[in-house]
């Protein structure tokens, strides 16, 4: 099989779809591949390298969508790279089509087989493609967060972990999976005062035992949510509806209760954010001001990273990527349910049933499409 990696083009995308050692697996087992020129240049790797790899190179994206069968990205196609695309080639990259309708209504027109990284399941459960870039969001997010709360920055001036004498500053993360655990390891680590809201009992048990006196855990209803917002000099968004829009649960009159120069960060944002005044932003202007509060809603944090970033994804991808190749994506799927999970829009239909209900569509079961 032909496989492509073309360049990642979304502002300040620095990650790469392979790392030169993951061309070197697919050429060992007799497939191509072909780089785009200078996609390596932000994780530190040259043309030269994936030579030494066995790929070749090409000098436009187009080139690469046009000729291979198999396309490998980090980031969504962006709405010129979409008209590329053709009928029954494969792209596996990260979607996140339920808060973008243009996108799914492009790809649904293009007749590709589309497989979105963070819809793929593991057999024991939960996202593991999405696994490591939560990780990379949720820790970076305390980073921006503190950034952010500089007054230089439009914050409140707050040091998180404050210093003798001064007390520290008071991070509230909604949402207790992968983003939110990480984001916690990360602020309890600076010596802020950390609050962890969820639902789901057995995670604030298995957060309360994690992090005993060092974190408070609430149960994430309506009174307790205001309460900690309120109380917060940064909010972490860390919420997840596997395929689905993220839920608004930080309201615009939520915001007046909250202290002037506080932070928002929505690492939800990729599936449309779960403040009510989220607005994607990129690296280049990461903030923006809502009613006095500093929101940071950067929809590809762990680019800023990018080497840690594309290694850390390469670990988890890499065996799907090489079952699509070797297999086919007909038989990749049909052998592998979790993969299969992955599935999105294939043929002209919709086949993932979160992304169909948020976004209008007639849900196809994957079955009926892969035979």
């Amino acid at each position: 099989m032909r496989i492509g990696i073309p360049k990642e083009i979304k502002n300040h995308e620095y990650r790469v779809g392979l790392t030169p050692e993951s061309v070197a697996e697919f050429v060992a087992r007799g497939h191509d591949v072909v780089v785009e020129r200078d996609a390596g240049i932000g994780i530190g790797a040259d043309d030269s390298e994936y030579a030494a790899a066995g790929a070749s190179t090409a000098g436009t994206p187009q080139e690469i969508f046009e000729s291979v069968d198999l396309i490998i990205k980090v980031k969504e196609p962006q709405a010129h790279e979409r008209k590329w695309i053709r009928p029954d080639q494969i792209l596996f990259t990260y979607l996140h089509l339920a808060p973008d309708p243009e996108q799914a209504r492009d790809l649904v027109d293009s007749g590709a087989v589309c497989i979105a990284y963070e819809t793929v399941t593991g057999r024991s459960g939960g996202l593991p493609l999405l696994k490591p870039m939560s990780q990379v969001a949720g820790r970076l997010s305390v980073q921006a967060g503190a950034t952010a709360l500089e007054r230089t920055n439009g914050g409140r001036g707050i040091l998180l972990g404050g210093v003798p004498g001064v007390a520290p500053g008071s991070v509230t993360i909604i949402g207790g999976g992968v983003a939110g655990f990480n984001a916690a390891q990360m602020a309890v680590g600076l010596g802020a005062s950390v609050t962890i809201l969820d639902r789901n009992p057995e995670v604030l048990e298995r957060l309360g035992k994690y992090f005993q006196a060092q974190a408070i855990t609430r149960f994430s209803n309506s009174a307790n949510l205001a309460d900690s917002v309120a109380g917060a000099d940064l909010v972490i968004g860390a919420v997840l509806v596997p395929g689905a829009s993220a839920p608004k649960l930080v309201t615009r009159q939520m915001l007046g209760t909250m202290k002037a120069g506080s932070v928002l960060v929505d690492i939800a944002i990729d599936q449309g954010g779960c403040f009510e005044t989220s607005t994607p932003t990129t690296h280049e202007s990461p903030t923006f001001m809502v009613d006095g509060i500093v929101h940071y809603c950067v929809a590809n944090m762990p680019g800023a990273v990018a080497r840690t970033s594309t290694y850390a994804l390469n670990n988890v991808t890499l065996p799907h990527a090489l079952n699509l190749a070797d297999l086919g994506w007909k038989e990749a799927l049909r052998s592998d349910s979790q993969l299969a999970a992955g599935l999105n829009v294939c043929q002209g239909h919709v086949t993932h049933e979160a992304v169909a209900r948020d976004l209008g569509y007639d849900h196809v079961d994957m079955l009926n499409v892969v035979g």
